[in-house]
């Protein structure tokens, strides 16, 4: 399949697609919410399909859970998709509005990034979320999902694509490649794809950094800490880090690592452990060893994104030791400190260097969807352009339009005119 070509489709028709009126695209989301909905039956069954194949191919547990799209996966996604809907257009929105000179008048406005490539693995409702941020954005989408939702994927894809056309959508609003050597191929369109968001194991999203000319937006791992400081509330503290470990063990965003203030361990542990039950395997240092029943952890268990129900813990002796143990070994994505003391709270959040930081609440709730934004395309843990759960925000860029009068440089350089600056509403 000549890739290369369907890249420079789905190019051509997204200049098209940025210049579609807000009702243009809110009518598409309105036909793929119905469409969805009278399709669901085939989708769940399609879906049935993938998750016999994923148990006869012994897949890990965390994948397994990531694979399915059930009633409750569906309504979620048609719910964010409602929320999109309904939010302020992205597009078109003015920045900056700015008289550089008599007659010479300098606008910001927002406008679409143009093709955006987004490879996943496992997780269907992706999917979903992505194509319907990219129409409300006025993005074109190419997407890549794993081999393991192959049947979830297409029929989920023509259902959007049939309805998103049906509505006035370009023709090549969306691309879905399906088979693997279609990674590659998409990896070498840098003159038609404008950005990458890779979603899958920190392996994978480094592969896709590594080989390939295109800007990439995404994180390679999810290894988020809570910490709970000598001034936490312990009756907060249990259901806060055992919701962040289990509420879905197979997210980006559920934690890791526990690290917990020395003057409070005694008196925390063995709550948390008889709270928790078996549900947790505990790996810790020495003195949680001899605090609560666990394996003796190893150095690269504070490094590891397990998206199982393991949870490594340490002792430290103070928040600064926290901090430089998050820096050092967290991945930047969410990391939570459980105090009650506001001081520490706000050193806390300002100095750990991660996208996401929390004070007395779940990492979990590190979310498109949570934060509002209808959904998300990932999570970026970069610094650059978008940063934290990726939505509407995070899929524009800007232009900069300067109408004049018949200016010319040259009589601003011999001094013959002036720049009078003046900001206007």
């Amino acid at each position: 399949m000549d890739y290369k070509t369907l890249a420079a489709n789905v190019k051509a028709d997204s200049f098209k697609m940025a210049a579609l009126p807000r009702e243009v695209r809110d009518k598409a989301l309105e036909a793929i919410i119905a469409a969805l909905r009278a399709n669901s039956k085939a989708i769940f069954d399609a879906n049935a399909r993938d998750l016999v194949k994923a148990a006869e191919d012994s897949l890990p547990a965390p994948i397994q859970n990531r694979l399915k799209f059930d009633e409750h996966k569906l309504s979620d996604c048609i719910s964010g998709m409602e929320d999109l809907k309904a939010m302020e257009d992205p597009l078109f929105r003015q920045l900056l509005k700015r008289e550089l000179d008599e007659g010479l008048t300098l606008i910001k406005t927002t406008c679409p990034i143009g093709v955006i490539g987004v490879i996943f693995e496992s997780r269907p409702d992706a999917l979903v979320q992505i194509s319907a941020l990219c129409i409300k954005s006025g993005n074109c989408a190419i997407l890549k999902g794993g081999s393991e939702a192959a049947n979830t994927n297409r029929i989920l894809f023509d259902t959007i694509y049939k309805a998103g056309v049906s509505a006035g959508l370009p023709e090549n609003f969306a691309l879905l490649i399906e088979d693997r050597a279609g990674i590659d191929e998409l990896l070498k369109c840098h003159e038609s794809v404008d950005l990458i968001i890779p979603r899958g194991s920190n392996q994978f999203v480094q592969y896709i950094m590594a080989n390939s000319k295109i800007p990439v937006m995404g994180h390679a791992d999810g290894v988020c800490h809570v910490y709970v400081d000598e001034d936490a509330d312990i009756e907060k503290a249990v259901p806060i880090v055992i919701d962040s470990k289990t509420q879905y063990v197979a997210a980006c965003n559920a934690a890791e690592t526990l690290l917990v203030n020395r003057k409070i361990a005694a008196e925390f542990l063995p709550g948390l452990a008889q709270a928790s039950g078996t549900s947790i395997e505990y790996r810790g240092d020495e003195t949680v060893c001899n605090l609560i029943s666990c394996k003796k952890a190893e150095a690269e268990d504070f490094e590891t994104e397990y998206l199982d129900y393991i949870l490594s813990i340490k002792i430290v002796d103070s928040t600064d030791e926290a901090i430089d143990h998050i820096n050092h070994y967290g991945s930047h994505h969410t990391d939570c400190i459980i105090t009650e003391n506001a001081d520490t709270a706000s050193r806390f959040m300002a100095n750990v260097d991660s996208a996401g930081v929390y004070q007395n609440c779940s990492t979990r709730f590190a979310d498109g969807f949570r934060y509002g934004f209808g959904a998300e395309v990932g999570i970026s843990t970069g610094k650059l352009h978008a940063r934290g759960p990726v939505g509407l925000d995070g899929l524009v860029t800007y232009k900069y339009k300067l109408f004049g009068s018949g200016q010319i440089v040259a009589d601003y350089a011999s001094g013959a005119s002036q720049f009078h600056f003046k900001d206007l509403k």
